[in-house]
């Protein structure tokens, strides 16, 4: 890894990530860094362009949510610094896997980076899922009691992680195919997923 790229992006990109929400801090990106560089070790790429994609996938939630992905986009490619490091073919591939690695996205990632990317943002952990949806509600939907944000935590995981749900696997080797099956088995226990969100529940509001 070039020092200068890895000094660059620790001490200049990811502390932005301090502003988001508390499902997208820097927990969240050094955490697709680690599952992206890991997976990257699976295909011929290059180390450093899967650490920068990584490290700009979710930038644009500094200005929108819904078109975050393709903010991101253009706040890689109009980085004017990355130009020490990467060409311009190199900065177009990586602005496209930026673009690709939503859940929610209407195609396939268009290149290995992208779908590198938007597997290792797929962390599919049973606790971790639980608790960014948790996270979200509290904060986007604060009017919401109790069992308002249990309804809406139970909409959310259906219409992502469900069958036929939105959120699609691109990476043979990730994890993540068996982390979905064990999620959808909890899905489908009322008791066990109802104890599951009571806990971060009570974790994240102290009541």
């Amino acid at each position: 890894m070039n020092m200068d790229l890895h000094t660059y992006i620790e001490t200049e990109i990811l502390p932005r990530y301090e502003a988001f929400d508390a499902a997208h801090r820097t927990d969240h990106v050094r955490m697709v860094i680690a599952r992206s560089l890991e997976l990257a070790t699976h295909y011929e790429v290059d180390a450093e362009m899967v650490y920068t994609v990584a490290a700009y996938h979710d930038l644009g939630l500094a200005d929108e949510r819904e078109r975050h992905h393709l903010r991101s986009g253009e706040m890689l490619a109009a980085d004017r610094n990355l130009r020490r490091w990467f060409t311009e073919e190199q900065i177009t591939v990586m602005r496209d896997a930026v673009e690709d690695h939503r859940a929610s996205s209407d195609h396939a990632p268009r290149t290995i980076y992208g779908r590198i990317v938007a597997e290792a943002d797929r962390c599919i952990e049973i606790g971790t899922v639980l608790r960014r949806t948790v996270q979200y509600g509290l904060e986007h939907y604060p009017e919401l009691d109790r069992e308002g944000q249990y309804a809406r935590c139970c909409e959310h995981l259906r219409r992502k992680y469900g069958d036929g749900g939105y959120l699609q696997l691109w990476i043979p080797h990730s994890e993540n195919a068996r982390q979905l099956e064990e999620l959808r088995a909890l899905m489908g226990d009322a008791t066990a997923l109802r104890a599951r969100f009571a806990a971060i529940y009570e974790e994240e509001t102290g009541r």
